[in-house]
């Protein structure tokens, strides 16, 4: 599967964006699409993801209330609606493809296919 983010910019404190996904390629229904984020010198961090079906989420603590993910099937695109964006919110954000096992998958690892990433920055 190849992914393409987008929709990466510069925005205040407070302030909203909208990323977007896209994926091209062989899908399947059994695929969980990812979003993590990497801050300088830092750890590239789960963020939040979604089931094929658009019925499963998940979120991690730091966004929840603030983002929300969600998909097009249609258009092969999953999003991230992003709201009340913080300085410590700046990082380049990479969209991800992994299978659904027991659970939605929240480990780099278990994510096979990779976007190039889309640099978010917030300016406080």
């Amino acid at each position: 599967v190849q992914l393409q983010a987008s929709g990466g910019g510069l925005v205040q404190a407070g302030g909203s964006l909208r990323l977007s996904c896209t994926a091209s390629g062989r899908t399947s229904s059994t695929y969980v699409t990812g979003w993590f984020r990497q801050a300088p010198g830092l750890e590239r961090d789960f963020v939040a993801a979604i089931t094929w079906s658009g019925y499963s989420t998940y979120y991690a603590d730091f966004v929840k209330g603030r983002f929300t993910i969600s998909r097009d099937n249609a258009k092969n695109t999953v999003y991230l609606q992003m709201n009340s964006l913080k300085s410590e919110d700046t990082a380049v954000y990479y969209c991800a493809v992994g299978a659904y096992q027991t659970a939605i998958p929240r480990r780099r690892n278990e994510y096979d296919d990779w976007g190039q990433g889309t640099l978010v920055t917030v300016s406080s």
